[in-house]
Parts: C-alpha cells; sequence; structure tokens
C-alpha cells in the first residue's frame, strides 16, 4: 500500500470519480512511482528538476512490453508479441499501428494527473513545498475587441497535442466487419452500439429487463454521471439481440430480469466484459486485416447522427451524453474520407478546365495558328 496515493484515491472517489479514472490515475502515478525507484528518489523530497527530467524520459524511453500468458512459451520464457511496424497505416482503416514511445496524449494525461496529484498533498501539507510539476507560464494571448487578454492553461510540461478528426468507419466497410462476425451476440452488440452511440462499457451494464423492443428503447448505464438513460437504437438491433437471446437461453444463460444482458458463449457462463468484447472485435479484424477499435463505432454513429439535416445537434448531445455541445460539434465536419473524395473531384474539374483551349486574341491569322499548333482556329 503506498499511502499518499491511497489518500489521493480516497479524494478522488470523494469527489464521485468511477472506477475507471481511479485506475488511469493509477496507471500514471505507478508510472512516475517506478522513475522515483530507479533513482532512488523519495516522492515529497523531489523537484521541477526531476518532474522536467521525468517529462524528457517519457519522450525518449520506450513503453514496456506486457506479454500475454497465451503467448509464453512452454518454458517459461516470453515470447515477443507480433506486431505491424510503427508508423505505417493499416491498407484498410488507415490508421497508424502503435508506436514504441509514449504518445504525446498519454504524456498529457500523465502531466495532469501528476500535478493534481501534488496539488492535493499541497494542500494537505503532506507533499513538497511546492508543486514539482508546476502551471504553464503566462502566456497571454491578443485581446478580442471590447475583452480582456486571455492566459494560457495547462501545464509547463505540457506537450501540444495534434487535432485530429474523429475515427469512423465507412458503410462499406461496417458491412465487411458485420459479416465477418459468427455469433448472433456479436451481430447484437455491433448493431446497437453503431445505432445508439453507447460507449462500449456502457452498453455492457444493460440488464434483461432496459431493451424495450416496443419502444425501441435500450437502458444504460453513463460512463461519468453514473446515471440510467434510454437510448433509441435501430430495429434491426431488436431482431438481433432477439436472436441471441433465445439462443442463449437454451445454452443455459439465467433468465431474469436483474441478470445482465450479455453474457459470454461458453460454459462456465460470465457476463461479458469489455476485454472479452474487444477481443471479440479483434478476431473480426484479423479476418479483414483491420484494426477498427471499439470506440470507432461510437465515433460512426455520432457521425452519423450529426450528419443528418433533420436531426438537431442538442438531440445527437443527449443521446451521446455530451456535457458540452462543443464535444459534440466535432462530428458535424466531413470525414476524411469525404475530404478526399471532395477534393478529387476538385482536381478532376480543373484538369477539365485546363483543357479547354484558350480563344487567340483578335488579330491572328487563321492559317498561322494552325500552322503552329495544329488543329482549327
Amino acid at each position: 500500500m503506498v499511502e499518499p496515493v491511497d489518500a489521493f484515491f480516497g479524494e478522488l472517489q470523494a469527489c464521485g470519480r468511477p472506477v475507471s479514472t481511479v485506475r488511469s490515475y493509477g496507471m500514471d502515478l505507478l508510472r512516475w512511482w517506478r522513475f522515483l525507484a530507479g533513482w532512488g528518489l523519495a516522492w515529497n523530497r523531489v523537484t521541477r528538476v526531476d518532474a522536467r527530467d521525468f517529462a524528457r524520459w517519457m519522450q525518449v524511453a520506450p513503453k514496456p512490453v506486457r506479454v500475454h500468458w497465451r503467448r509464453r512459451a512452454s518454458s517459461g520464457a516470453a515470447a515477443p508479441p507480433v506486431r505491424p511496424p510503427v508508423g505505417v497505416p493499416n491498407p484498410v482503416t488507415g490508421r497508424a499501428a502503435p508506436g514504441a514511445m509514449y504518445s504525446a496524449r498519454t504524456r498529457v494525461h500523465s502531466e495532469a494527473v501528476l500535478r493534481s496529484f501534488y496539488a492535493f498533498h499541497l494542500e494537505e501539507g503532506t507533499g513538497p513545498i511546492i508543486n514539482p510539476f508546476p502551471a504553464g507560464r503566462d502566456r497571454r494571448r491578443p485581446a478580442a475587441a471590447g475583452g480582456s487578454a486571455r492566459v494560457s492553461g495547462g501545464g509547463r510540461y505540457r506537450p501540444s497535442v495534434p487535432a485530429r478528426l474523429p475515427r469512423r468507419i465507412p458503410d462499406h466497410r461496417f458491412n465487411e466487419l458485420f459479416a465477418a462476425l459468427r455469433y448472433h451476440r456479436d451481430r447484437a452488440l455491433l448493431a446497437f452500439w453503431v445505432s445508439n452511440g453507447a460507449r462500449a462499457e456502457e452498453l455492457l451494464t444493460s440488464c434483461q429487463r432496459d431493451p424495450l423492443p416496443g419502444d425501441q428503447l435500450l437502458g444504460v448505464i453513463r460512463k461519468g454521471t453514473r446515471a440510467y438513460q434510454q437510448l433509441p437504437s435501430s430495429p434491426d438491433a431488436f431482431v438481433w439481440l432477439r436472436l441471441y437471446q433465445e439462443e442463449a437461453w437454451r445454452a443455459g444463460v439465467p433468465r431474469d430480469p436483474a441478470e445482465k444482458l450479455w453474457w459470454t458463449l461458453r460454459r462456465p457462463f460470465r457476463p461479458l466484459t469489455y476485454h472479452a468484447a474487444r477481443a471479440m472485435l479483434n478476431r473480426a479484424n484479423a479476418l479483414l486485416g483491420a484494426n477498427w477499435t471499439l470506440h470507432d463505432l461510437r465515433h460512426t454513429a455520432a457521425y452519423r447522427m450529426a450528419r443528418d439535416p433533420k436531426l438537431a445537434l442538442t438531440d445527437v448531445q443527449w443521446v451521446l451524453g455530451h456535457a458540452h455541445l462543443t464535444t459534440t460539434q466535432i462530428y458535424v465536419p466531413a470525414g476524411r474520407d469525404e475530404i478526399v473524395e471532395a477534393v478529387r473531384a476538385h482536381h478532376v474539374r480543373q484538369e477539365r478546365l485546363a483543357r479547354i483551349p484558350a480563344v487567340p486574341a483578335a488579330g491572328y491569322r487563321a492559317q498561322a495558328l494552325t500552322d503552329l499548333f495544329g488543329g482549327s482556329w
């Protein structure tokens, strides 16, 4: 038990942070504690030089690789996992494989967690006298007309994160992914994820009493607020759900309104977890040579709803469970595929315009132009 981290986790729980947030914070603190142990530093004696060195170390240190127990050799030696080359985009999805180094988003999250950890202990009087992860230096931006100058926030060692468009699955690729599934349960899961936009772990919280096929509603528990919300879903999703339920009940899955809705397919039957659902999608990816993720299904649903001119953006915000409308607005612009097609069409139009011959100015003899350039003038 690491007492300062335990006290910080207690503060997070008192603030109503979900278990997933506490676990995510714990991963960053564990990395920091290992860094301190490697250099023989005490957590409450570190300085800003040590924090700066940690930020520099994350830029050059490779990520640790944990080998799955199924991939271990019979002798107990760990066999290195087979990974695609770093930076090479997938031929199906266009997404590059995860790199061997820490990404900018990981470094941003780590800096924010450690800054809040030391800010908590600074208030409690149990940590260093100054926060080793300071806030960013004041960088005043030009003020708007009639307004005051704004000061940029964030930490001093917070890296810049490039903006990126939400990743969605094109319709023809989604059809290929759906056809690669083998079981009714997997088809029902994908149909719900792509129609109601629920997060992967939110859909797995549904119980057998939550589906309402007559109203086309499915109840889930939201990730952040832990509130119960009924989401409208497509009719096809309920068809696949019914086929899965009949098949599961015949196999011996418990049939009770209070029981979980999604179960494993083999005995002993257990409620389906996020990692098992991700493994299901990875098996379909292996058949297609793709690397889609479960969150791509949520992006796909959000993009389809946000691009519908007859659906209000505030309605999409409610379905997705976004706290701010600005988060929902990132799905309004066209996706990468649409932008590429639009630019290609632009080049075709430009090529057609270039083929139209220019009309010569008056005063030139037609015979002279024909001798020089050919054709008829």
